[in-house]
């Protein structure tokens, strides 16, 4: 027999793994990792058998304790089985038989699926073949948190055993439920703000898969258990959906908001955040060194807010927006970043129309409406939460007043460029900044810093999407900051674009964890 490493990963599985176990006595080497919260005697069976090593790790998702396992394993041929299967005799001979020399060769096997002690060869279970028996030297398991399974890469020749796994998933409905529960929560979680979903579609899912595994699978032809499991079944694709759904509308976002000396803007702007229709999870004020006068504000505000308000601030030593952006973002609890600048009045619906828009891994670049020399002097000397509508005067740039939370998630789309970034508008997750380590510290001085960070964003494979008729911001004038440093920045972004970098090693990694 060529050797083999069988992995299982499990957790409180007393009932099942000591039939599993014995099963698996002619393989040299079984790798049994278990669930670090296992509190019942799984361990301890497992010592009972010569053959067996056992090692621990927290809870990491399916996909992900699999290929622990995997790696763990003292073999590079691997059969992967879970703790409530059965291997039977004809399948470990057959197995032994094989002639493991090619490791683009992979092996699928049947499993028959039991209720309790009885065979259901319905309802979907029937058709169960996976591919269990592997070279990890040429593939292995992705990463999903459930429904993991080993990827097929190109050139793989498949195979199927001819004799069948049992599995004995459940020993009663307390199980069933247990495991759709388990799963409709890692499935919510995996697939947040990746896939959209409603009341009616979860509603939708749950008849029709009642209907396909009861009526189109034989359900029906296995009597109690036949119609029990779809049942859970249907139960499980409802709730599935709907707590996706309530997922998706826990979006946390961070709303950060750059400044530097001018507090009679940052009033305004505060106040049109305070008037959103769907408030931030928190308010992080990003001071870049401003004196005295702005801190009263904040401070006064802070009092106000209807929700955290945290002021980070460093000593003015010229222009560091990179730095304080990146010590904002460190500070951030949500996991969506929307940043704006302390001169950008925010439409009532911003953050209702980017709430619709947000998908992983993607990026938000905003528009902004340009204000006048005149109107923005009005406004501010009126401290007023202005009404600003499409025919309002003062603007340079009409059309990017339009708001619509109808054609906005329309007509938003793709552009993966760098062209007409804005960093007064942007709006991004957090962990796809850590991933290129924020914005590039090495910027200092107005001009790019902004564009590098979109660009390794790029780079890492994130998604662009320009906001169109949606999350409108007024843009207060003020004059152009100096361009002295305009040179020097512009070369890190050559090199930033020359390059494809995707990270910066001056940047947000400074910050976190302190």
């Amino acid at each position: 027999m060529h050797p083999i490493s069988v992995i299982l990963i499990s957790k409180n599985a007393s009932s099942t793994i000591r039939a599993c176990l014995k099963s698996l006595s002619d393989f040299q080497e079984v790798l049994l990792l278990l669930d670090a919260s296992t509190t019942d005697d799984t361990g301890i069976i497992a010592g009972e058998f010569p053959n067996v090593r056992v090692a621990h790790s927290p809870f990491l998702g399916f996909g992900k304790m699999k290929a622990l396992a995997q790696q763990l394993a003292k073999y590079d041929w691997v059969f992967s089985i879970d703790s409530d299967e059965v291997v039977p005799s004809e399948l470990s001979k057959e197995i032994q038989t094989l002639v493991l020399s090619d490791p683009t060769q992979v092996y699928y096997i049947h499993r028959k699926n039991h209720y309790q002690k009885k065979h259901i060869d319905a309802c979907g279970w029937n058709n169960d073949v996976i591919l269990r028996l592997y070279n990890r030297t040429f593939t292995g398991f992705t990463d999903r948190r459930i429904h993991e399974s080993v990827f097929l890469p190109e050139g793989a020749k498949k195979n199927q055993l001819k004799n069948s796994l049992l599995h004995y998933p459940y020993s009663n409905v307390k199980g069933l439920l247990e495991k759709l529960n388990h799963y409709s929560e890692l499935y919510a979680e995996e697939n947040f703000r990746k896939k959209k979903s409603s009341t009616g579609k979860a509603l939708w899912k749950g008849a029709f898969t009642f209907f396909k595994d009861y009526i189109l699978r034989k359900g029906i032809f296995y009597g109690s258990e036949g119609f029990l499991i779809s049942l859970c079944n249907a139960n499980g694709a409802f709730y599935k959906y709907y707590k996706l759904k309530e997922r998706n509308e826990k979006l946390r976002i961070s709303l950060i908001v750059s400044t530097y000396n001018r507090p009679d803007a940052l009033e305004l702007v505060l106040k049109s955040v305070f008037n959103q229709r769907i408030l931030p999870y928190e308010i992080i004020l990003a001071d870049d060194g401003s004196k005295t006068e702005t801190r009263t504000l904040i401070e006064k505000f802070q009092q106000q807010s209807p929700v955290p308000m945290k002021h980070v601030w460093h000593e003015d030593t010229g222009f560091r927006l990179a730095e304080i952006r990146n010590k904002a973002i460190a500070a951030a609890e949500g996991e969506f970043i929307s940043m704006i600048d302390g001169d950008m009045l925010l439409h009532p619906d911003f953050l209702l129309i980017l709430v619709s828009l947000v998908q992983k891994n993607t990026y938000y670049q905003g528009k902004r409406v340009l204000l006048t020399k005149e109107k923005t002097e009005q406004l501010l000397e009126s401290g007023q939460q202005p009404r600003l509508n499409f025919f309002s005067s003062g603007f340079k740039n009409r059309f990017n007043t339009i708001s619509s939370s109808f054609l906005s998630p329309l007509l938003t789309k793709k552009k993966n460029t760098i062209n007409a970034v804005k960093g007064c508008s942007m709006h991004f997750w957090k962990e796809d900044a850590i991933r290129i380590n924020g914005f590039n510290q090495n910027f200092v001085g107005w001009g790019r810093e902004d564009s590098e960070f979109v660009c390794r964003l790029l780079n890492k494979g994130i998604k662009r999407k320009n906001i169109v008729f949606g999350s409108v911001a007024y843009h207060l004038f003020h004059p152009e900051a100096s361009r002295t440093m305009l040179p020097e920045n512009d070369q890190i972004l050559a090199h930033a674009i020359e390059a494809k970098t995707t990270w910066c090693e001056n940047g947000l990694n400074q910050h976190l964890f302190q």
